[in-house]
C-alpha cells in the first residue's frame, strides 16, 4: 500500500505528459501519437511484469522495473527531438504501471477469502486514487514555479526510493524461494489461458469500462487544454477526485467486501460501474470550466472504485494459482489499451465533432462494456462453476 501511494503520489509523468508535450509546441496529432506510444509501452510492460512475477518472483520484478524507471524518466524529461521522445515515452510506459500485476498476484496469493481479498483490493485502489490525486494536485501547484521537467525528475526519485525500500524490507515469499515454476505446469496454465473465453470477455468488457476511466487522466487534460485551461486547473479536478475518494471509499469498500462474499462473481456490479463511468466522464464533454470538469471527476469515483474491485474479483475466480501473475498482467493490458484508446478517441472527437462528440463516444463505450458483462457472467457460470459456489 505504501509503495503504491509513493509511486502514484509522485507519479507526475503520465497526468502531466500532455502538458509537457504541449510545452514542446507539438501538434495535437503528435501529442496523441506520443500518448498512444506510452499506452503501448504500458500494455507490453503489464504482460512482462505479470510473467516475470510468476517466473522470478514479486520482489525481483518490482526492483527491476523501478530501476528501469530511474533510467528512463530523466531521458523523457530532457528529450527534445521526436525519436528520443517516442523512445523515452515507450520505456516510461513499460514501467509506469509495473507494480499493479505484481500486487494483484501477491494479494491473490495472500488472501484466499473472497471478501477479504475484495477489501484489500479496494484499499489498494484507494491508495492508487489518493496517490494519483496527490500527483495531480501537487503537480498542478508545482508545475508553474518548478516546471514539468522537475516533476518528471521527482517521479524518477520516487521510483528509486521504492526500489531501495523493496530491496531492504520486502523478503521473498515462500513461493518465490522455491525453484522456477515447473515448465509443464506453466505451459498447461498458459494453454488454458488462451482457451479461457471468460478471460477474453473480461478483457473486452474491461477495455470499454476502463477507456471511460482512463479519460480522467488522458482525454480530460486534452479537453481542458482545448478550453484554454491550465495544468493548475487540471490539478483541481484531481483534488475533487481525491475528495470524493476519501469520502466514498470507506463506505463503498465495506459494501463491496460483503458483495464479494456472495455466491456469484461481481459481473452485475461491473456492468453498473461501466455505465456510471461512461455517464460521468461523458458529462465532461459538456463542461467548459474548472468546476464543471471537477464535478465530472468527482462523479466518476463510485464507478471507478467498483469497476476495479469487480474486475479483480472476477479475475481471481478465473486465474489458476500458478499463473496469477500472468493473468493479472494480461488483464492489466486493458488499462494500457484504454490509455491508448482514450486520448485517440478524444483527439478524433475534438477534431471531427468537438466536445459533444467526445461525450457521446465516451457514453457509448461505457454502455458497450456493460453489455459485454452479461455474456461474461454466463461464461463464468458455465466454465468455472467451482469458483462461484457459496462458501
Amino acid at each position: 500500500m505504501f509503495g503504491t501511494l509513493l509511486v502514484r503520489g509522485l507519479g507526475f509523468v503520465y497526468p502531466f505528459l500532455p502538458y509537457h508535450l504541449n510545452d514542446l509546441h507539438l501538434t495535437t496529432q503528435t501529442v496523441s501519437s506520443i500518448l498512444g506510444v506510452f499506452g503501448v509501452g504500458w500494455l507490453l510492460g503489464s504482460i512482462l511484469c505479470g510473467w516475470f512475477a510468476d517466473r522470478i518472483g514479486h520482489r525481483a520484478t518490482l526492483m527491476a522495473a523501478m530501476l528501469l524507471a530511474v533510467a528512463a524518466l530523466p531521458l523523457l524529461a530532457q528529450a527534445q527531438d521526436l525519436p528520443a521522445l517516442f523512445a523515452a515515452t515507450f520505456v516510461s510506459g513499460v514501467v509506469y504501471d509495473a507494480p499493479r500485476p505484481v500486487f494483484t498476484a501477491a494479494i491473490a496469493d495472500s488472501f484466499p477469502e473472497d471478501g477479504i481479498r475484495a477489501s484489500v483490493n479496494a484499499w489498494r485502489h484507494f491508495a492508487v486514487n489518493v496517490g494519483a490525486a496527490i500527483a495531480g494536485t501537487a503537480g498542478g501547484v508545482l508545475a508553474g514555479p518548478l516546471g514539468i521537467r522537475a516533476l518528471i525528475w521527482a517521479n524518477a526519485a520516487a521510483c528509486l526510493l521504492f526500489a531501495v525500500l523493496v530491496s531492504r524490507f520486502v523478503r521473498p515469499a515462500r513461493r518465490e524461494e522455491r525453484s522456477a515454476p515447473n515448465e509443464r505446469a506453466s505451459g498447461g496454465s498458459y494453454r488454458v489461458l488462451v482457451r479461457d473465453k471468460g478471460l477474453w470477455l473480461l478483457l473486452l468488457a474491461s477495455l470499454c469500462a476502463l477507456t471511460c476511466a482512463a479519460s480522467l487522466f488522458s482525454s480530460l487534460p486534452m479537453l481542458m487544454a482545448a478550453d484554454g485551461l491550465s495544468a493548475a486547473d487540471y490539478g483541481w479536478t484531481q483534488t475533487a477526485n481525491a475528495a470524493a475518494v476519501l469520502i466514498a471509499s470507506p463506505f463503498i469498500n465495506r459494501w463491496l467486501s460483503r458483495q464479494a462474499d456472495g455466491p456469484t462473481a461481481m459481473t452485475g456490479l461491473f456492468a453498473a460501474s461501466s455505465v456510471a463511468l461512461g455517464t460521468s466522464m461523458g458529462a465532461a464533454g459538456f463542461a467548459s470550466s474548472t468546476s464543471g470538469y471537477a464535478t465530472a471527476a468527482a462523479l466518476a469515483v463510485p464507478g471507478e472504485i467498483v469497476v476495479f474491485v469487480a474486475a479483480a474479483d472476477i479475475l481471481s475466480r478465473l486465474s489458476p494459482p500458478d499463473a496469477r501473475g500472468l493473468y493479472a498482467g494480461i488483464w492489466g493490458t486493458t488499462l494500457a489499451g484504454a490509455v491508448i484508446i482514450a486520448p485517440a478517441l478524444a483527439g478524433w472527437s475534438l477534431t471531427h465533432g468537438g466536445d459533444q462528440l467526445a461525450a457521446a463516444t465516451t457514453f457509448t463505450v461505457g454502455i458497450l462494456g456493460a453489455a459485454l458483462a452479461w455474456p461474461l457472467a454466463a461464461q463464468v457460470r458455465r466454465a468455472h462453476p467451482t469458483n462461484i459456489t457459496p462458501h
